[in-house]
């Protein structure tokens, strides 16, 4: 994998306010919401329901349980990649770093032969005075001007109910070419689930644009909620 270290991306400080993520970012001054606070506070209804209906089948405490799994799951699987991708090892012996680096390998060998130029890894990216979030990779891919997010599944999600996803990839896209004056206009989910389920999702052209204007969207919603609680 080639590096082309063209950009300084910057660093930040994670914080909680009323119980939402946000983000200082180095010389700057305002704390912003991340992408994926003002995600979850913009979900549709129906989504919310879907959730609630989950949880009472399954009860909470198995709900819990699950949550937790991937999220302990996704975090090693996140590091095995970042660790590689910076020509690194990486070595956990537990069981959650063993499935882990496991799947890791799965993106690795399937996802990233057509990965041409990284420009950055686990990259802090922000939009000016409006939101920011943390993205797995900035650079080219299949020849295009890409971001590229690793996601861990516990199975084969359909296209249809990875919108979020879609929405990050362009809210981080937006926020690079504020700040860098790029223009991106290609996302990629890479994805494995914990049987070694491999899928890669490629969002480009005009459905790229169309999560652009869904994204403007959820963002005006999310301030117009802000401006009415205060």
């Amino acid at each position: 994998m080639k590096w082309n270290k063209k950009f300084i991306y910057p660093t930040s400080t994670r914080k909680l306010i009323e119980g939402k993520r946000h983000y200082d970012i180095e010389k700057t001054t305002a704390s912003l919401p991340s992408v994926t606070t003002i995600l979850s506070s913009t979900e549709s209804p129906e989504k919310r329901e879907a959730i609630a209906k989950w949880k009472a089948r399954v009860g909470e405490k198995t709900a819990e349980e699950v949550k937790n799994t991937a999220a302990t799951r996704g975090t090693a699987m996140h590091s095995y990649l970042e660790y590689h991708i910076a020509g690194q090892g990486l070595l956990d012996l537990t069981e959650s770093g063993v499935e882990a680096k496991r799947m890791a390998e799965v993106v690795v060998e399937k996802g990233l032969s057509d990965l041409e130029e990284i420009w950055g890894s686990e990259c802090v990216l922000y939009y000016p005075e409006l939101y920011a979030g943390q993205t797995d990779l900035c650079g080219i891919y299949q020849g295009r001007e890409s971001i590229v997010d690793f996601k861990q599944s516990n199975k084969p999600k359909r296209e249809e109910y990875i919108g979020d996803y879609y929405l990050q990839l362009v809210a981080y896209a937006m926020a690079h070419d504020a700040v860098y004056n790029t223009k991106i206009e290609q996302g990629v989910i890479l994805m494995c689930t914990p049987d070694l389920y491999f899928q890669k999702f490629v969002l480009n052209g005009a459905r790229f644009r169309q999560y652009k204007w869904e994204w403007l969207r959820r963002l005006d919603e999310y301030y117009k909620k802000i401006s009415q609680s205060k």
